[in-house]
């Protein structure tokens, strides 16, 4: 029996019309009826205008942008009928900034739509935009878990079904366009907004991120690629910090997801990244947003801005004069939108085209983009006389088993010294301890409307059913329970640390539910603006552990993250480890099932686990003179590899074969058995890797070329063939070139990047191979059951 991987086999790059069956907000061609032509003709400098921004409803409200507070004004009815007499781009966050009802705001929002499409002269309705990372954010909407979770799951399929579900959500609520995935590779696991990244591995990126976008617009929703490019590379860490990073590292780790999302994923709109790199902001960058999105890439949707970050040119990086001389910049770069508001774009840009500054063809070219978007949404058709829903269920049934489904595939175990899975006859009393046990919010990213929103309305209830660790456990643990917190997430009061080394001492099993708490610029201990110069857990946490582990009470820790810890030391101290990157409303049973055996964890490290913060920034990617050398007293070795993970059965990989040479210009093929060893049902990343043994410019010691998710019932065995492109070997040469070089290539497959556990070799043949878009990037997997 064979099962074939279904992935995206695309070797040429879409066109307008491809792209238009598949993404609803891909600009279309003109056409014999050019609507959107005919429109802008007929349009005033203040109606185009009007085209290319947003209005914050609430823009007063939460601070969730950078600046907010001083960027943006308190909105009024007044100031939202000012805003569009001539017309409207975008809707900004109509049900993500504030806790309102929904089918009430659904309501607000169709009479606001029938307004433009009768109050004003061409009657041309909004896009609706909302943020959608780890769903919709929205009161009472269902909250999956974090992106991290999805590439800890390295299960493109199931991302795709979520993103299906979140722009299910979105369409019935009248939103258009979701700000999501997120497609920036990890470089510093310091750095606040790790949380919302999917891995340090751009193929895993690229994989994972494609397939939201192809669930979210099969649903009928844009999604929006954040944040091109480079802004996780910012300088140790920090939020907005410069990027100093070399055109080869750009081009070789941080645009490939990006690429594979525009090629293959036909996705209908951009954001532009806050960064400048090697001094030149992303948003004032044709280099970028034109010369090779649009004109190598083919990429035909709407460029978006990053919030506030036209007038960031001015304000905060000084490239510009003053917020005319930013817009007509922007403009000029390709940033077709202002988002979230017009600070730049309306007064400010009209000046500049009127005193001959900036050339009007510029917002022309932007507008028909609008246009055309608007087009393939059906907005110049609608009417929005239909009453919207009367009520509206944002947390079926159907969303919270995706939900569960994903987060029980990205729990991470780490180690386990056999105290796992709790057994009754061994386990009578557990104390479950730790500030993230019995806190729901724990659970959550940054981008949830949880921590996003309803951290600053403490009166209003969550919305949806969220049970913690503890009540997860109580209910799945045939056990007493106890409970101490020990200690909050972050702050120095040890007050709580007796009564969680009493409960401990008595009991069988404590398990220790730390980590993390998401908020934004500074109100959280990780999320956007949440930064940090260290990586030992929050506060005094580590010391609360420690505490614990003195009573000889075996200790199982559980962390609730956003980014991966320095946790060398509690892997040689503590019975089992298991990490959760931010699971979701669903989370804390996935975890529970995991500590009772129920769930078989089968989730891997979608990024280094550092031994440091000094080793930073580190990426398992990294060439020979980037990890452990005669020449140097320190080692950046993580404490656990990328793909790392551990289950309560046993995986071997064996022989492993490929064809012995494949061409520069095609695909390599290998094969290896994966046998579940062990006596129970699991589930398996097959992953394979490479390096190229001889180059023109230095080359990573581990590459990962493809990998699998196979599920094996015990003592059974499976062949997997994977397909890999030549192109997955491609890097920028001496003069940049993207190329595929003749030579050697080592292979192998392992439980991680570090363990070569059965290997091949495979020489590569022919001339150099310039790579270009029309070449295949994707790896097909098949498997063959015995």
């Amino acid at each position: 029996m064979t099962e074939a991987q279904v992935r995206p086999t695309t070797t040429t790059p879409q066109t307008p019309a491809d792209r238009a069956g598949a993404a609803p907000g891909a600009a279309q061609g003109g056409g014999g009826d050019d609507r959107p032509g005919a429109l802008l003709a007929a349009m005033t400098l203040e109606e185009k205008l009007a085209q290319i921004v947003g209005f914050w409803v609430d823009e007063g409200g939460e601070v969730v942008a950078p600046l907010q507070s001083e960027m943006a004004d308190d909105a009024t009815p007044e100031k939202l009928e000012e805003a569009t007499r001539h017309g409207l781009g975008h809707f900004t966050r109509v049900y993500g900034t504030r806790p309102v009802d929904p089918a009430e705001r659904a309501a607000w929002l169709r009479d606001a739509q029938r307004r433009l499409v009768t109050g004003t002269r061409l009657g041309i309705p909004a896009i609706v935009h909302e943020e959608c990372l780890t769903g919709l954010a929205a009161w009472q909407a269902a909250t999956f878990p974090t992106p991290l979770a999805w590439g800890a799951s390295f299960d493109p399929d199931l991302v795709e079904e979520m993103g299906a579900a979140i722009g299910t959500s979105m369409r019935e609520l009248g939103i258009h366009q979701g700000l999501a995935p997120v497609l920036d590779v990890i470089r510093d696991p310091r750095w606040g907004r790790v949380d919302e990244c999917i891995a340090e591995d751009p193929y895993v990126v690229g994989t994972v991120g494609t397939a939201y976008v192809r669930g979210l617009q099969g649903a009928g929703v844009i999604a929006t690629l954040k944040h091109f490019v480079g802004y996780s590379a910012s300088r140790a860490g920090r939020n907005l910090a410069p990027v100093h990073a070399g055109p080869r590292e750009i081009a070789d780790v941080l645009l490939p997801p990006f690429e594979m999302a525009v090629l293959d994923g036909g996705v209908g709109s951009v954001m532009h990244s806050y960064a400048e790199i090697d001094g030149v902001p992303v948003a004032a960058d044709p280099r970028l947003l034109t010369e090779l999105l649009r004109e190598r890439w083919g990429f035909d949707g709407t460029v978006v801005a990053d919030y506030f970050g036209v007038a960031f040119l001015h304000a905060l990086h000084g490239v510009a004069a003053d917020l005319g001389d930013a817009a007509g910049q922007a403009l000029a770069a390709g940033v077709d939108i202002e988002l979230p508001t017009g600070n730049a774009y309306l007064a400010p840009l009209a000046e500049k085209i009127r005193a001959g500054e900036v050339d009007e063809a510029l917002v022309d070219r932007a507008v028909l983009r609008v246009l055309r978007q608007k087009e393939a949404l059906g907005l110049l058709d609608e009417t929005f006389e239909a009453e919207p829903p009367a009520v509206v269920d944002l947390d079926p049934a159907g969303h919270r088993e995706i939900a569960a489904r994903l987060a029980e595939e990205s729990v991470v175990m780490l180690r386990n010294d056999g105290v796992l899975p709790l057994r009754p006859a061994t386990t009578r009393r557990v104390a479950v301890i730790g500030p993230n046990a019995d806190r729901a919010p724990a659970l959550f990213g940054c981008y949830s409307f949880t921590n996003h929103v309803l951290a600053h309305h403490p009166d209003v209830p969550m919305g949806i059913d969220v049970p913690t660790v503890l009540e997860a456990v109580r209910a799945e643990v045939g056990a007493e329970v106890t409970h101490a917190r020990g200690c909050a997430v972050d702050d120095d009061d040890r007050s709580g640390f007796d009564a969680a080394v009493a409960d401990a001492r008595a009991a069988d099993v404590a398990v220790l539910v730390m980590g993390d708490h998401a908020g934004l610029f500074g109100r959280g201990t990780v999320g956007e603006g949440c930064d940090r110069d260290d990586l030992e857990l929050p506060g005094v946490q580590r010391e609360l552990v420690e505490a614990v582990l003195a009573t000889g009470t075996p200790v199982v820790l559980v962390l609730l993250t956003g980014r991966p810890y320095a946790l060398g030391w509690a892997l040689e101290a503590c019975a089992a480890v298991v990490q959760a990157f931010f699971p979701g409303e669903e989370g804390a049973a996935a975890v529970a099932g995991v500590l009772s055996g129920r769930v078989n964890p089968s989730g891997r490290l979608p990024v280094s686990l550092p031994r440091s913060a000094g080793s930073q920034p580190y990426s398992y990617l990294h060439p020979a003179l980037g990890g452990a050398s005669p020449v140097t007293s320190l080692d950046p070795a993580p404490a656990l590899p990328f793909g790392h993970g551990l289950s309560y059965t046993s995986f071997t990989r064996t022989g492993l074969t490929a064809e012995a040479t494949a061409p520069t210009d095609g695909a390599l093929t290998a094969t290896v058995v994966v046998t579940n060893t062990g006596d129970r049902a699991g589930e398996d990343v097959v992953q394979l890797y490479g390096h190229d043994v001889v180059a023109s410019v230095t080359r990573p010691t581990a590459q990962l070329l493809g990998y699998r998710r196979v599920a094996l019932a015990a003592g059974e065995s499976a062949t997997v063939r994977f397909t890999v492109p030549t192109t997955r070997l491609a890097f920028s040469d001496r003069d940049l070139r993207r190329v595929v070089e003749p030579g050697e290539v080592e292979l192998w497959v392992g439980g991680s990047c570090a363990h070569r556990e059965t290997v091949a070799r495979v020489e590569l043949t022919g001339p150099v191979h310039p790579v270009t878009v029309t070449d295949a990037r994707w790896v097909t997997t098949d498997v063959v059951r015995a």
